[in-house]
């Protein structure tokens, strides 16, 4: 019998019954590692007793009220998020295109606010951002663009990691009001931004007087071995949107502001019916209890550096690995052709990972992953890789 269920995914011939740790079973009870933690959200892995027993405690409180009224869970998680980011206020979503979509609204507020009645929105090659059509437009990948137009206006893109397309467009464009990037792209490909560029980002928005925002929806909560990726070049953005990891499974969006964008927002321009509502913040706020308990950001940097390492051992010579690349626990390794048929060679022999931009292996583990099971995700891998590139390529 047809499924109802609308077609927009190319899913995967296995259905999950349940999982603990970074392990999932199937309905048949055959065991999975899961390095792809639902695309870096199932940071603390599957079951963990202290989101599962926030959820349960919470649902027999009260699940929603909606933001008609005041949320203490929310107040509670939005200071804990300040502080660790260095930044002033939130506002709560429920997904990571929508934290985005918040962020370019708030830029062209803040662009209308300053006289500019057209403000422009400087966005990178090979960036994601989401899929509504705001972000849609903001996002650097046409093939996923295709069939949406018109998209929306007020996007300059330019070259990812390139400071002199930064400032050749700061030179020719008045209308600039705000820079959306990535400092390390996930869907791109896990390319992974210079410091140096990064530093340059936020001096030419100050300069300027644009907004930086920094989209750290895959890349957050402790990912890449920091709280967030931009904590390794040393800068504070002004906008900051976040998701994936922060509930540990339950939907849970957020957008940070702080600086000149900070105040922007006022009653009635902005809202969302369930964002920041009592059970996904209760997730939130036993997802950061749990992280900070177990050092998991520590830990993310140290499994992180140790898989990297396996890989360049068993792949790094290979003829066909173009490159090893990443920080934490967000990891690529780019081949020298497309790949897509390696993401159900993996489920095969019990692994699950994805295959982004098409030539590049995406590994974004749990971040409670353990010595042992890094070690057992290099080798259940590394030789597919190997058998891969040695057959002939299409």
């Amino acid at each position: 019998m047809p499924s109802h269920v609308m077609n927009t995914y190319a899913r995967l011939p296995v259905s999950f019954t349940h999982g603990k740790g970074v392990w999932l079973w199937d309905e048949a009870g055959r065991r999975y590692l899961d390095a792809l933690a639902g695309i870096a959200v199932s940071g603390l892995g599957h079951a963990h007793p202290a989101i599962v027993g926030a959820i349960a405690d919470q649902a027999a409180r009260v699940i929603h009220t909606s933001n008609l009224y005041g949320i203490p869970l929310q107040e509670r998680l939005a200071d804990r998020l300040c502080e660790l980011a260095r930044m002033d206020e939130v506002f709560f979503c429920s997904s990571g295109a929508e934290a985005n979509e918040c962020a370019i609204k708030l830029a062209r507020l803040y662009g209308h606010r300053k006289g500019i009645a057209s403000g422009a929105i400087v966005v990178m090659e090979h960036a994601w951002h989401g899929r509504t059509l705001a972000t849609l437009s903001a996002t650097g990948n046409r093939k996923a663009q295709a069939g949406f137009e018109p998209l929306v206006p007020g996007f300059v893109r330019v070259p990812y990691n390139d400071a002199q397309a930064v400032r050749h467009v700061a030179e020719h464009n008045r209308n600039v009001v705000a820079v959306l990037v990535e400092v390390l792209q996930g869907e791109g490909g896990i390319r992974v931004a210079d410091p140096g560029y990064v530093r340059f980002l936020r001096q030419i928005c100050d300069e300027r007087g644009w907004l930086l925002m920094i989209d750290e929806v895959q890349s957050g909560m402790g990912r890449t071995g920091k709280w967030f990726a931009h904590q390794w070049a040393d800068v504070v953005p002004d906008v900051m949107p976040l998701a994936k990891g922060l509930g540990s499974g339950m939907p849970i969006g957020a957008c940070l502001a702080a600086g000149p964008a900070a105040g922007v927002f006022q009653p009635g321009n902005h809202g969302s019916t369930f964002g920041g509502g009592p059970l996904a913040c209760a997730a939130g706020l036993a997802t950061l209890d749990a992280m900070q308990a177990d050092r998991l950001v520590e830990h993310a940097a140290a499994m992180g550096e140790r898989i990297r390492a396996g890989l360049a051992e068993a792949l790094g010579s290979f003829a066909g690995v173009a490159d090893i690349r990443g920080k934490g626990l967000m990891i690529g390794i780019e081949l020298d052709r497309p790949c897509g048929a390696l993401v159900n060679e993996a489920l095969a022999a019990g692994l699950l990972l994805n295959v982004t931009a098409e030539r590049v292996v995406r590994l974004l583990p749990p971040l409670v992953i353990g010595a042992a099971e890094a070690d057992e995700l290099v080798a259940r891998l590394a030789p597919l890789v190997r058998a891969f590139l040695a057959r002939p390529a299409d």
